[in-house]
């Protein structure tokens, strides 16, 4: 790393602010955290990053041993990034520093969350009033698919399709958003035609009760 961008510091936070700390960068492991995407997946999720920002953010990260680049194999060959293992033990850092973030007040209006976003966000908040019983949920955002396991484990979340899932949710971010910690109820989401569930809709009300909104700090 130059001069410009080390604290110059030898505490270990410092250190590691060194390699993610930059505008943008964090935001890059978010959306690698839950497997590897394209450059323009990246810039999708991204919205308000120029290509030339994370351009520069990539080869940041590369270089720090964050992220690697790595080229798909036939029959759908294109070039992925991708979190290192030393990259991927920054998921615990990621959930922990949102679930502190989420307690401040959000932007008016609100911007949507991006399908990653999203999906991390709901082991952000995951918080049963009791341990529920083991169960998976497939969860599709547009054209990204999620399957979200609980039980006595906790929360678990990948990318994919799930194997005989209690329910199929298929929406938009603006509106699980709602449904989670906005208020929209499921019967006014599915008179709107704002969610497709394959299921039973008790089940997804109990679902959706596993992630309390966060409670607003006190500034």
């Amino acid at each position: 790393m130059s001069d410009k961008r080390t604290y110059g510091d030898s505490c270990g936070i410092a250190r590691a602010l060194d390699r993610v700390g930059e505008r943008w960068a964090l935001l890059v492991v978010r959306e690698l955290t839950l497997g590897p995407k394209r450059f323009t997946d990246l810039r999708d999720g991204l919205p308000g990053i120029g290509p030339d920002v994370l351009a520069q953010r990539l080869r940041d990260l590369d270089a720090a041993g964050v992220i690697r680049r790595r080229k798909l194999p036939p029959p759908a060959p294109a070039r992925v990034y991708e979190l290192t293992e030393w990259g991927a033990e920054l998921e615990p850092v990621l959930i922990a520093l949102g679930r502190w973030g989420s307690r401040t007040g959000l932007p008016d209006p609100p911007p949507a969350l991006s399908p990653d976003a999203l999906a991390l966000a709901l082991e952000t908040t995951y918080a049963p009033a009791i341990t529920p019983a083991a169960a998976c949920y497939q969860i599709i955002l547009g054209e990204h698919a999620f399957t979200v396991t609980v039980g006595a484990f906790g929360i678990g979340l990948t990318r994919g399709e799930a194997t005989d899932p209690a329910f199929v949710l298929r929406t938009d971010t603006n509106t699980l958003a709602a449904l989670l910690w906005h208020g929209l109820s499921v019967e006014a989401a599915a008179a709107a035609d704002a969610i497709a569930l394959e299921g039973d809709p008790a089940g997804l009300v109990q679902f959706l009760d596993y992630f309390p909104g966060p409670v607003p700090v006190a500034v």
